[in-house]
């Protein structure tokens, strides 16, 4: 059984990464076609957004990598629209902001930020009526694994064997973005596959998790890299080892769980999404501004300071990926028990 669990976990993170050209850290990828499979790379879809004004949709709190992501495609893409703003609307594991981004105008005006949460949440059964199928994808725009980061003069675990071995006779709080969402996944498939377990502690995103690790709430959290790399670099906090198949460029001197001995990989994406009734043309105009937008320099750039990775796919490959991860975590989910049931 921790075998099929280990495959399940590779095969999620390589189907989020290798299918998307999996770029290292700081690195880009480009995607090839339109979002709805038929857009030329020009506008000339009949679709203006120079006079509308946009809102994007962050499911989750401000201050977190899903947050920061978003905040640096809108202000490359803000040349684009009469006015873009960026809206958190956190609960639930991501499902209350999702839920009112799939259920917007299907105009544009409203684009949500999905993330793997959509595939996460659906699987446990703790979707609150959320589904992938409710909207239409856009574009796929950044991947990020989950790094297990703890305090740095925390001197009770200085390896992840210190940290697994420690779990085993001793109740440890490992902080993530929301029960059932990707973080808190994340930790419960490395505990079983260390044989241990972990006590989940889920907030509405990393950054309150963060800022309860920080403050001596917590004992760790299974975040990504971008969402703590400022304080690793302050020297409050220090990363074990990260669930990806290679090490981070940005961190070359963490080992990866696999080095540790245990063959977990796993993570986030993020990208874009419009209600499903939304037209076609609209879809295309949009995959054409922020495709653009994620392959200006002055997004690069915005990744590249904040340890993030840019991964592009265009919207039809997007949604065939959401589809065939909501499968491998049914899976998971089921493996290891957190189904909501009642």
């Amino acid at each position: 059984m921790k075998r099929i669990v280990a495959i399940l976990l590779a095969a999620a993170m390589t189907l989020s990464l290798a299918a998307c050209g999996g770029s290292s850290s700081g690195g880009s990828s480009s995607g090839g076609g339109s979002s709805s499979g038929g857009a030329s790379s020009g506008s000339g879809s009949g679709v203006d957004f120079s006079n509308m004004s946009v809102t994007c949709v962050v499911p989750y709190d401000a201050g977190g990598g899903t947050d920061a992501v978003m905040r640096g495609l809108a202000d490359a893409a803000k040349g684009s629209f009469k006015n873009i703003t960026v809206e958190n609307r956190s609960g639930a594991g991501g499902a209350t902001g999702m839920l009112y981004g799939a259920n917007a105008a299907n105009d544009g005006s409203i684009i949500t930020m999905v993330t793997v949460e959509l595939a996460t949440l659906e699987a446990m059964g703790n979707n609150a009526g959320l589904t992938y199928t409710m909207f239409k994808p856009v574009i796929m725009v950044n991947s990020a694994a989950s790094a297990i980061t703890v305090k740095a003069d925390d001197d009770r675990f200085n390896t992840l064997e210190d940290f697994i071995e420690y779990s085993k006779t001793n109740e440890v709080q490992v902080g993530n973005s929301g029960i059932g969402a990707i973080w808190h996944l994340a930790a419960a498939g490395l505990a079983k596959e260390a044989g241990t377990e972990f006590k989940h502690v889920g907030y509405d995103g990393a950054n309150g998790a963060i800022t309860d690790l920080l403050g001596g709430h917590i004992d760790a959290v299974a975040v990504s890299y971008a969402e703590v790399n400022s304080f690793v670099q302050s020297g409050d906090l220090k990363v074990l080892a990260v669930m990806s198949n290679d090490r981070l460029e940005a961190i070359p001197d963490v080992p990866t769980c696999k080095e540790c001995g245990y063959d977990v990989a796993l993570g986030t994406w993020r990208g874009l999404g419009v209600p499903a009734s939304t037209p076609d043309e609209v879809v295309d105009e949009l995959y054409r501004i922020f495709s653009e937008a994620a392959a200006s320099d002055e997004f690069k750039e915005f990744m590249d300071n904040t340890n993030n990775v840019i991964d592009i796919m265009d919207g039809e490959s997007f949604n065939t990926m959401i589809g065939e991860q909501l499968e491998l975590y049914t899976e998971l989910v089921d493996d290891l028990g957190l189904k909501v049931t009642g």
